[in-house]
């Protein structure tokens, strides 16, 4: 920020100045105040160069501190065995879900409730019937992948 701020100055800027305000916050101005220092901007702005598009960017080396938890494989496979099942009851629940869905739908034509004596109204429940149809399978195919994606 203190670099944009700098660049963006009027090269005929009398002065530039660091102060810090009663919270201790560092402030740039351009007007004095008792205790700000004069900051000498002409030589010192540099603008680091944007970095180039599809330039590989260098990985840093992953490390692991040494007191980090460490997990076994024995529990690392109880683990994943747990979320796998865990999944998988999600998956069926949605999947029942579905169905319930889909029969009440009626291939878009769901039976007409006593309330919905202006067809408005029911072509509002249908298309709502449409999107959460549409959601619930959004959710099966995630959880299809989160299983899959299990080790």
């Amino acid at each position: 920020m203190l670099c944009a701020l700098l660049v963006q100055l009027p090269a005929q800027a009398q002065g530039i100045y660091l102060c810090t305000d009663a919270e201790g916050r560092k402030i740039l101005t351009d007007s004095y105040k008792t205790g700000c220092k004069t900051l000498d901007i002409a030589n010192s702005v540099s603008v680091p160069a944007p970095p180039r598009r599809g330039a590989p960017k260098a990985a840093a080396p992953a490390t692991t501190p040494a007191d980090f938890p460490k997990v076994n494989d024995s529990q690392q496979k109880a683990r994943d065995n747990d979320r796998r099942e865990i999944l998988n009851e999600e998956l069926r629940t949605e999947k029942k879900k579905l169905a319930e869905m889909k029969k009440d739908f009626n291939n878009g034509e769901p039976e007409r409730m006593g309330s919905e004596k202006n067809y408005a109204k029911y072509q509002e429940r249908v298309e709502g019937m449409k999107d959460s149809i549409s959601r619930a399978e959004k959710n099966i195919e995630a959880l299809e992948r989160e299983i899959a994606n299990i080790k």
